[in-house]
């Protein structure tokens, strides 16, 4: 059974955050359990999620209060810690400073890595991916420790702890993955695999204020007050999601993935909470991003007739684009998939979907929020259904 800290933090205050995420590794195992996560001067990592170029305090971005929070009580038990993440958009050093986050790793000597140096390595006892290239940081680190922000995902429903290593891929190859991996499912396992290789730690996962809607980037703000810990990210990414309205954690498509494959705990009854109850902690009016699962079909073809029937599409919100190109930028299948056509006094993109993937990049990573999940007249009624 796994064990999982679940902790009430209703600010941002620096000290609060240290106090609580001190009262969760005591419930863990106190000093013992940190000796044995981090031993004496081993190299730690810390991998926040830097999305993009956000404002210090964005909730598209892990809080750089939480960091400085983790960074006080490590340092009781390494000198050698550093910090890194690539963006899936701007240079990994301007999302850094705009966040907070290069200040404070000064502050206490903290390096930062850019995650632009890379290394080739296999993963022989892989689930679906052997071959990587991979932000050599935290492939060589002793210890790897994320700092997922708690938030939608349009393409993966939810995002924490297991996905936010998509980020450990550095720059423009995660659109590569995107191109390779169109099937969720394979997706899923991708990020799985890519967990195991860079062997993520320990998880403490920033829902104090978290996005519901539109996620990663363009959705609303969420108070929670939350802070989810625990060495098992499956874990605590199913009692975050259980928290948001999603009663079976198998309705997420990388849980279900995870579960399928034995890879971490995902089931409630195999889950050891700490701390406070998820009766407590429960949002009733979180609004997200997609209701149920996925399909599961043995023949591609009848998946892929269903995928175009039913599964949302990009749409645009023309009042909010402001023409930047950015979408197209971002695609894996450039191009093939999103042209920008002139409209009045801006350029706007269209879709051709019949190429499109479906892997939401474009949405996730719209500087102005003008890119929506729009479903099908099926699409909607399945949808409703599984409310």
């Amino acid at each position: 059974m796994e064990k999982v800290a679940l902790l009430k933090c209703e600010d941002y205050d620096v000290k609060l955050i240290e106090e609580k995420l001190r009262e969760g590794f005591n419930l863990l195992g106190g000093d013992k359990f940190l000796k044995e996560l981090i031993p004496y001067n081993k190299k730690v990592l810390l991998k926040p999620n830097m999305l993009s170029i956000e404002e210090a305090g964005s909730p598209v971005i892990t809080n750089f209060n939480v960091f400085e929070a983790v960074i006080r009580i490590i340092k009781d038990y390494t000198s050698d810690i550093s910090f890194g993440d690539s963006p899936g958009f701007g240079d990994p050093l301007k999302a850094a400073e705009r966040s907070g986050f290069l200040n404070i790793a000064k502050k206490y000597d903290v390096k930062f890595e850019d995650f632009k140096d890379s290394i080739h390595v296999k993963l022989d006892e892989s689930i679906l991916c052997k071959s990587w290239t991979i932000a050599k940081a935290p492939y060589e680190a002793d210890v790897l420790i994320t700092l997922p922000k708690l938030k939608t995902h349009a393409m993966a429903y939810y995002t924490g702890a297991i996905k936010n290593q998509f980020g450990c891929v550095p720059g423009s190859l995660k659109a590569t993955w995107h191109t390779r991996m169109p099937n969720a499912n394979n997706f899923c396992k991708m990020l799985l695999d890519l967990n195991t290789l860079v062997n993520t730690n320990f998880a403490i996962l920033d829902g104090i204020i978290a996005m519901e809607g539109n996620g990663p980037k363009s959705g609303t703000p969420k108070k929670m007050n939350t802070l989810i810990m625990g060495k098992s990210l499956s874990a605590v990414d199913s009692t975050a999601v259980r928290l948001i309205g999603y009663d079976n954690p198998l309705d997420i498509p990388l849980l279900k993935e995870a579960y399928d494959q034995n890879w971490g705990e995902v089931l409630p009854k195999n889950i050891e909470l700490l701390g406070q109850s998820i009766e407590d902690m429960k949002v009733s009016d979180f609004q997200l991003c997609r209701k149920a699962g996925s399909f599961y079909f043995i023949s591609p073809a009848v998946t892929n007739f269903l995928r175009d029937l039913i599964a949302p599409d990009p749409s645009l919100i023309e009042e909010k684009c402001i023409g930047c190109g950015r979408c197209k930028e971002v695609c894996p299948e450039k191009s093939r998939v999103i042209k920008m056509i002139k409209d009045k006094d801006k350029n706007i993109p269209t879709w051709n979907m019949k190429e499109c993937i479906r892997c939401f990049c474009c949405q996730e990573l719209c500087p102005c929020g003008a890119i929506e999940l729009k479903y099908s007249t099926l699409g909607k009624i399945l949808k409703m259904n599984k409310r």
